[in-house]
């Protein structure tokens, strides 16, 4: 009797010219599609392939988990490189490892940890070109101790109906880690929680941008989170910013979580 395995898989992939994580019926390119594709390719049988997170069009990865099951005698370092070899440039495989047959790379999760970059570019213009897919420039000066403030203010267990777009699940979430930092030329927030609603980082950091601009201030964001109303929020900035960095499987510890979002971070 053929033994079936569950392999965990970690990988990286560049956003821009795909229309997020999960299989369409319609044929769109997606970031499962492509991984199944090329599963396909290699000897055995296998089962599709469940990402940690449904990353929307346009955003990043790092380091998004993802398991399958197979029948393959493959070892994990063939499998990576046996992938690899059928993947498109812009999703790669970076490891793969045995599972536990009970390790699921959504529901095992804990929290998940996101950065969205910013540049002030408005004196200093430069990577305008070369980053347009992966960094969203800001053309004004903001006012970052303001934005700082205002986004240590959105940690914590709160309802975020404000911030999410077409949600039909609860609304509550325990952000975990909420930080604006300044780094490498950029502005970086950094945010973790336990789960996510659709656009909830995108309508932060619009939000944190209208602080910025003094649109708002930042003692007025409980009041804009209390009034579970999307129009109190800011806007959904463009999706190239966000990246998916760390999928946590033990409960969030800051100094273990920074560890291995430096690991993670090419830029």
């Amino acid at each position: 009797m053929t033994r079936t395995r569950r392999f965990r898989l970690t990988i990286e992939f560049d956003g821009t010219h795909f229309r997020g994580w999960q299989w369409q019926p319609t044929g769109e390119r997606t970031i499962q599609g492509e991984l199944q594709r090329a599963l396909a390719q290699l000897p055995g049988n296998h089962s599709a392939v469940h990402g940690a997170g449904r990353t929307d069009s346009g955003v990043h990865a790092l380091a998004l988990p993802a398991h399958f099951d197979t029948d393959s005698r493959l070892d994990p370092e063939k499998l990576r490189l046996g992938l690899n070899a059928h993947l498109p440039a812009d999703v790669k495989v970076i490891e793969a490892e045995e599972a536990a047959p009970d390790f699921e790379a959504q529901y095992s999760c804990l929290y998940r940890r996101y950065v969205y970059r910013l540049r002030p570019v408005r004196e200093a213009p430069r990577g305008l070109a070369l980053d347009r897919h992966r960094v969203l420039p800001v053309h004004w000066r903001p006012d970052v101790p303001a934005m700082r403030e205002a986004a240590e203010l959105l940690a914590g267990m709160h309802d975020f109906a404000s911030f999410a777009t077409r949600e039909t699940r609860s609304t509550v979430r325990t952000v975990l880690l909420s930080e604006l930092r300044e780094e490498h030329g950029e502005l970086r927030y950094h945010v973790a929680a336990d789960g996510f609603l659709r656009n909830m980082i995108r309508t932060a950091v619009g939000t944190l941008l209208w602080v910025g601009r003094g649109k708002l201030a930042p003692e007025d964001i409980p009041a804009v989170i209390a009034a579970r109303d999307r129009t109190r929020a800011g806007h959904n900035v463009a999706p190239h910013g966000l990246y998916f960095v760390e999928a946590g499987y033990a409960p969030f510890e800051r100094a273990s979580s920074e560890a291995e979002t430096l690991r993670r971070l090419l830029f």
